[in-house]
């Protein structure tokens, strides 16, 4: 991301909050992620996949 992306966020109604919330969030699961596929941690049975009709 550069500058030219949060001022793309701010046009579309985010201030600065809430470009910061959206970061935080986003790199968290981007971050809990990876350490769940690096250790190999298999997906709960009972969530449903998205996309996937008749999953």
């Amino acid at each position: 991301m550069d500058e030219a992306d949060i001022e793309t966020l701010r046009a579309l109604g985010f201030d600065d909050r809430a470009v910061h919330d959206a970061t935080q969030v986003i790199g968290y699961f981007n971050y809990i992620t990876r350490v769940a596929e690096g250790l190999g941690v298999e997906p709960e049975d009972f969530i449903e996949p998205w996309g996937v009709e008749g999953a």
